[in-house]
């Protein structure tokens, strides 16, 4: 009933609109043929354009039943469309207007038929957009979702270096742990299965301190999955055979599959990854980065505790555990002294510092 009353009002204002133009046109053609008479009284005006509405009126309660059905039909085949049809229709629509407003400018040109050629052509283009849509909305589809996968395979997929994996002694180090706290290693951390093994066959040693060991790698592990903030994968190769031993060889070939680093402080393991051509983050370069920088000439207070190799040499410690040589330091085992440092040795196993009492410069 909504639609053939607002046809109806549409028909009345359609109807009053001719009756008022015709009207006016009629008035005036007749005031040229009388010689410039009077167009016409607004009464004349007013009746043409009642009987213009009562035209259109009746017009439109002839049309309206069958255009009212027609719509009302339309209406609901498009609800009972899903939706994807609806969206890709929408679309071709819209790209139909598209095209034809770019025509537009070149068909207003035309004289006279102009207006008339680019409605027609906005119809055509809106009817062909709209049936393309249709018929295309599953490979558009498809499209879409491949293009959406591709994006998220592409964000997801590891960077380079982005998997650091652990090796035993790093594990049990413990030092890993302190330095993801920091957020300086970045990534995923790999424990790979067969270090895990390992890791609990040490802790099942029947020998004490390798126990200890291996129960105190088991807890690393807990601590960097349950309270910091890093990405932890156990990595398990279905497709790798079982092997009793070679740990070291396994790690270099996932590290190789994973293009992943090798984090250790094992300094045969740091060789063998260097051959190979496998990236290695050491802790120990790491740790040796970070300490205070001791340059030939310097002045130190040390304490000597031991003898060391060489006849004469004694041994003392920094507070970060770097060993100090002390040429001619053996009398003085057990007594603080300034030492003046002659040279560093700086490798993965560690720093070395060596040095020989102030007293003998003094001396000089």
């Amino acid at each position: 009933m909504l639609i053939k009353r607002v046809l109806q009002i549409a028909g009345i204002l359609a109807g009053w609109l001719a009756a008022r133009e015709w009207g006016a046109g009629w008035a005036d053609a007749r005031g040229a043929w009388m010689g410039g008479a009077p167009a016409g009284s607004g009464f004349e005006s007013a009746l043409t354009a009642a009987l213009g509405a009562i035209i259109g009126l009746l017009a439109a309660t002839v049309v309206a039943g069958p255009v009212a059905a027609r719509l009302t039909q339309g209406i609901n085949r498009l609800t009972s469309l899903p939706a994807p049809d609806l969206l890709a229709g929408a679309a071709g629509a819209m790209l139909g207007l598209a095209a034809a407003a770019l025509a537009y400018p070149f068909l207003s040109d035309i004289p006279r038929f102009g207006e008339l050629l680019a409605a027609l052509l906005a119809l055509i283009l809106v009817h062909s957009g709209v049936r393309i849509a249709w018929r295309k909305k599953d490979e558009l589809a498809e499209l879409l979702a491949r293009g959406g996968a591709s994006a998220d395979e592409e964000a997801e997929a590891p960077r380079p270096g982005e998997h650091k994996i652990l090796d035993t002694s790093v594990i049990i180090d413990g030092r890993i742990a302190d330095i993801c706290k920091t957020g300086f290693i970045e990534g995923t951390l790999v424990i790979p299965e067969f270090v895990l093994e390992e890791l609990q066959h040490i802790a099942d040693s029947s020998d004490l301190l390798k126990r200890n060991r291996g129960r105190r790698g088991l807890d690393i592990l807990n601590k960097i999955q349950k309270e910091l903030d890093v990405k932890v994968l156990i990595y398990e190769d279905p497709n790798e055979e079982r092997e009793s031993g070679d740990v070291d060889g396994r790690l270099v070939k996932l590290a190789k599959a994973l293009g992943g680093k090798v984090v250790t402080n094992d300094f045969n393991l740091n060789k063998v990854c260097e051959l190979q051509g496998v990236s290695v983050l050491n802790i120990n370069d790491l740790a040796n980065a970070v300490k205070p920088v001791v340059l030939p000439g310097e002045e130190i207070v040390v304490h000597v505790i031991k003898d060391g190799k060489e006849h004469g040499q004694g041994v003392a410690y920094l507070d970060d555990g770097t060993m100090i040589v002390v040429e001619n330091g053996r009398d003085y085992i057990g007594s603080t002294m300034e030492v003046l440092v002659t040279s560093v040795l700086q490798t993965s196993a560690g720093r070395m510092i060596f040095a020989k009492p102030k007293v003998f410069e003094k001396a000089l």
